[in-house]
């Protein structure tokens, strides 16, 4: 188990777009363990390699959801490597986010509703997820972090801007 630093707004991994991953090995797949780790001891439902200073097209993803009409929660975990998202729906959704690279900042972010996104799974296999929800927006925020794209960037301008000085003044001197 290793805890990564988290990389944060204006670090320059977080603005490149990440290289596929060629092959699955198993750095690869220790790679995606740290991201748990990480992300879970950030409290985080997902998280990006970019955003741990490795450029690569990786995340992973716990995201809880109850189902309408269950009283049980189901867990969606994922570790998907060279995801891309093949559908997106006409219908959106507006939904506060936050990102573990800009701590203490959320906004609402309007979204597709639903999107399916295909990967390969740690090992190998192809993956397929139908998505709506919270799982959803969790898949495209994080896919837009191996683009180079932060939830911010889909603020107007001048909410993104407002954001940008509330950060500045957040961060020690």
């Amino acid at each position: 188990m290793a805890l990564l630093d988290i990389q944060l707004l204006g670090a320059p991994v977080l603005r490149k777009e990440a290289a596929p991953v060629d092959s699955i090995t198993d750095d690869v797949r220790r790679l995606a363990r740290d991201l748990f780790d990480t992300m879970y001891r950030a409290k985080g439902v997902g998280l990006a390699a970019p955003q741990v200073g490795v450029s690569q097209r990786l995340f992973v993803v716990d995201v809880p959801e109850r189902p309408e009409g269950s009283d049980e929660p189901v867990r969606h975990v994922y570790a998907l490597v060279n995801p891309v998202i093949v559908e997106s729906s006409a219908e959106t959704a507006k939904e506060t986010e936050g990102c573990l690279s800009i701590p203490g900042v959320e906004e609402s972010v309007t979204r597709p509703a639903r999107v399916v996104v295909e990967a390969q799974a740690l090992d190998g296999s192809p993956v397929r997820i139908d998505a709506s929800g919270m799982l959803a927006r969790v898949l495209q925020h994080e896919a837009d972090h191996l683009d180079g794209v932060l939830f911010i960037d889909r603020l107007s301008p001048l909410k993104r801007s407002l954001v940008r000085k509330k950060w500045r003044k957040s961060r020690p001197a």
